[in-house]
């Protein structure tokens, strides 16, 4: 099915735009009718279940309908970014299906939200070939419960983020003050299709369900509890979560004194703590270093080495 009606007055995210991508016109993501992608490569870094123990193939789209002043793939997602790239589609599938058959089994979509029709058509182009990886759709849960539902049969796993519980902090840091409403939204609806759970083969690796994602900010201890009780409360604590303590000072985070600094070991104790006594059971944590292996380069071909 051609999805790229939904370009002609977009309304794929909770901003609804209304503009005509298909003329040109460019709303809040300033994201075109094409397929415009920073890098399509082998990604170890993703929670273990995800990667696997080969990586996953992941395919980076340009901006994002955040704008998060953190954000660690800031090259690729501002949406004054120039490191752009816009490919055919056959140049992509020629790609994705040459890092396939290095016994890669999962192909994941970052930043995808303003793209649900450019993915859609990979996948068809896949399926076309007789490739079918387990697809991953990561995402920054600003999303859309109707546009949601349109990927069930197209999206194996949801890997999408819940960042904020306060409105204040969601305007601060992402310009988008509806966003603690919006995503639950979006997470309840995702956990509808798919339920609380993360299904694995026999060597671990993910192939159905959902894996909810938090980043701890530093000076920010509340927002995370508030978080972890929202998803208790509203979703499941036996829904798959990751707690990431990968955060580093990046981009415009040196505008925010508070966020200007690495995360503190007894911050992020005290959210693993707290996830433990409410009775997380399917639970991912990080190593206090991980900051150290999460800082993409992508003016680089490999931009996670």
């Amino acid at each position: 099915m051609d999805y790229f009606h939904l370009l002609e007055n977009c309304t794929l995210c909770p901003r609804k735009c209304g503009v005509n991508r298909a003329k040109g016109e460019l709303g809040f993501c300033q994201s075109g009718v094409g397929y415009y992608i920073s890098s399509i490569c082998i990604h170890l870094g993703e929670e273990p279940p995800i990667s696997g123990s080969t990586g996953i193939c992941n395919v980076f789209f340009n901006h994002c309908n955040l704008q998060c002043v953190y954000c660690q793939n800031h090259q690729i997602s501002s949406n004054v970014s120039t490191t752009s790239n816009e490919m055919t589609l056959d140049e992509i599938l020629e790609k994705i299906i040459s890092i396939l058959d290095q016994e890669i089994p999962s192909l994941g979509f970052v930043s995808p939200t303003q793209f649900l029709p450019q993915v859609m058509a990979i996948i068809e182009g896949l399926h076309q070939r007789n490739y079918h990886p387990v697809i991953v759709w990561n995402s920054n849960g600003y999303e859309l419960p109707e546009m949601i539902k349109l990927l069930d049969k197209h999206i194996d796993i949801f890997l999408p983020d819940f960042k904020y519980s306060e409105n204040i902090l969601a305007q601060k840091y992402s310009d988008a003050p509806d966003y603690p409403t919006i995503a639950m939204e979006a997470l309840k609806t995702m956990l509808f299709l798919r339920g609380p759970r993360l299904l694995c083969d026999d060597e671990g690796s993910a192939y159905r369900g959902i894996l909810i994602r938090h980043l701890v900010l530093p000076d920010h201890t509340e927002n995370s509890l508030r978080i972890l009780k929202l998803i208790a409360e509203e979703l499941s604590p036996t829904v798959s979560l990751s707690l990431m303590s990968q955060y580093y000072p990046t981009h415009h985070a040196s505008d925010f004194p508070e966020i200007d600094k690495s995360l503190k070991p007894e911050e992020y104790s005290k959210i693993v703590q707290e996830a433990t006594r409410i009775g997380f059971t399917n639970l991912w944590l990080q190593e206090m270093d991980s900051e150290q292996n999460y800082r993409p380069d992508f003016n680089k071909i490999r931009p996670f080495e």
